[in-house]
C-alpha cells in the first residue's frame, strides 16, 4: 500500500506532508509502486500512528475479566474500529482463581483479527482498601511475589504492568523483587510523598490514572504526584472530560512533559453502547453520557465510557492539548512503556503499517492495519 499526500506524524513529533510506503505489513522508507497495489490519496488528511491503549477494561458489553475468547475478540474488533491497534487490557481486583481464567484466555488468544493483544495490565488486587474506587474490596490481597509469578506464567508472559499501593505491608519488598520482571505502577493508594519516593527508588516507574484514587497535591503534603514528577515517572491520564478537569490535563502536559504522559481510556463494558445499567468488577454500574458510576455509590466513578481515540480527540479539541502532544501520548509513549515500540506506536520505518487517516476535525476517515484497510 502507498498513502500519498498525507500530513504524516513523524518520529520528530511534527507533521510533514509526504507519502507512506507499506510492504509486507511494515513501513519502509521508499518503494516503487507495484502492479495492482492500492494507492490512497490522503490529501488534506492527517496520517497518525495506530493508537496503543495500555489501560482499559471493556467495551461493547464485554469485559476483559470475562475470561473468554469471545470477550477478547470483541474488544479487539471494537478497538481496531476506533484506530486502537495494540491493546493491553486491565484486570480488576479478583481472586487468583478468577484471574487464572483471565490469564488462560489471554494466553490462548491468537492475534490476526482486530487489535493485537500485546499485554495485560494487572490493576488489582495489590491496592489500598481505603482507595478501592470501583474495585471490589472483597478480593483485595497484599502484594504477593508468588501470586504474580504464577499468574505471569499462566499468561505466557503477557503481564506488562502491575499496580501496587506502596504503603501497604510488603509492597516495597514486592517492588524491589519484581521491578526487573514487570513495570510497576503506583495506584489506588494513600501513600505519602516519602513512601512514594521510596517506591520509585525501589523500582516503580509508572502512575496509574494520575489524580484518581490517590492523594492530591498540597503545600505541606506534596504526596505521590510530586514524587512522580521528581523521579521522572510516566503518568496515565484519562481525558474523557469526566475524570480530570481540562486545566489539570494542560497542567500535567506542561509539568511532566509530553514524553512522560500516557493517555488511557480506562473504559468499561458500556463503551460503544447506549446509556444504561452495566457492571465492572462484579459491581453494578450506571452509565449516563460519558459518565459511569457505581450504582450503589453514585459519587464513585467506575471507569469511562469513552474509547482512547475519543479521549485523544477531546484532549485536543476540548482541553487545549497540542495535537502533536496528544498523539505522542496515545501511541509512542504507551508503546515504549510496555516495551513494544519496535513494532507499534510510530510511523517510523520498520514499524507495522498501522495508520489512522483523520480529517482536520479529527474524524476518522480510514484505519489501516499492517497495510490492509479495515475501515
Amino acid at each position: 500500500m502507498i498513502i500519498k499526500n498525507a500530513k504524516i506524524y513523524t518520529p520528530r513529533h511534527t507533521f510533514e506532508e509526504g507519502n507512506l510506503f507499506i510492504r509486507d505489513g511494515r513501513i519502509v522508507p521508499f518503494a516503487q509502486p507495484e502492479e495492482g497495489e492500492e494507492v490512497v490519496d490522503a490529501a488534506g488528511a492527517y496520517a497518525l500512528p495506530g493508537l496503543v491503549d495500555i489501560h482499559f477494561h471493556g467495551a461493547m458489553g464485554k469485559d476483559f475479566c470475562d475470561g473468554s475468547e469471545e470477550a477478547i475478540q470483541t474488544l479487539a474488533d471494537f478497538e481496531a474500529s476506533k484506530g486502537v491497534l495494540a491493546i493491553c487490557p486491565a484486570t480488576m481486583t479478583f481472586s487468583e482463581e478468577i484471574l487464572n481464567n483471565v490469564m488462560d484466555a489471554a494466553a490462548a488468544h491468537k492475534n490476526g483479527k482486530g487489535a493485537d493483544l500485546v499485554g495485560i495490565n494487572m490493576e488489582g488486587p495489590f491496592i489500598s482498601p481505603k482507595k478501592v474506587g470501583a474495585q471490589n474490596p472483597e478480593y483485595l490481597h497484599p502484594a504477593d511475589v508468588g501470586m504474580f509469578r504464577r499468574l505471569q506464567e499462566r499468561s505466557g508472559g503477557l503481564i506488562k504492568l502491575v499496580d501496587v499501593a506502596p504503603e501497604e505491608p510488603g509492597a516495597l519488598d514486592f517492588i524491589k523483587e519484581c521491578h526487573e520482571e514487570v513495570r510497576i505502577s503506583i495506584a489506588h493508594t494513600c501513600t505519602s510523598y516519602d513512601t512514594a519516593l521510596a517506591a520509585f527508588d525501589a523500582g516503580a516507574t509508572h502512575m496509574t490514572h494520575l489524580y484518581n484514587a490517590m492523594p492530591g497535591i498540597t503545600h505541606r503534603e506534596p504526596g505521590p504526584i510530586i514524587a512522580a514528577l521528581e523521579r521522572g515517572a510516566e503518568v496515565e491520564l484519562i481525558t474523557d472530560h469526566v475524570h480530570i478537569h481540562p486545566a489539570m490535563v494542560r497542567f500535567t502536559f506542561n509539568t511532566f512533559g509530553d514524553d512522560h504522559v500516557i493517555l488511557i481510556a480506562d473504559s468499561m463494558m458500556a463503551c460503544g453502547l447506549p446509556d444504561g445499567q452495566y457492571s465492572l468488577g462484579g459491581q453494578a454500574v450506571t452509565v449516563c453520557g460519558p459518565r459511569a458510576t457505581l450504582t450503589e455509590q453514585p459519587g464513585t466513578i467506575a471507569g469511562s465510557a469513552t474509547c482512547l481515540y475519543d479521549c485523544m480527540k477531546r484532549a485536543v479539541l476540548e482541553m487545549g492539548v497540542p495535537l502533536e502532544s496528544a498523539v505522542r501520548a496515545a501511541s509512542e509513549n504507551p508503546a515504549k512503556s510496555i516495551g513494544i515500540d519496535n513494532d507499534y506506536g510510530s510511523l517510523s520505518a520498520g514499524r507495522y503499517g498501522n495508520v489512522i487517516l483523520a480529517d482536520e476535525a479529527l474524524n476518522v476517515k480510514a484505519v489501516i492495519q499492517k497495510g490492509i484497510r479495515i475501515l
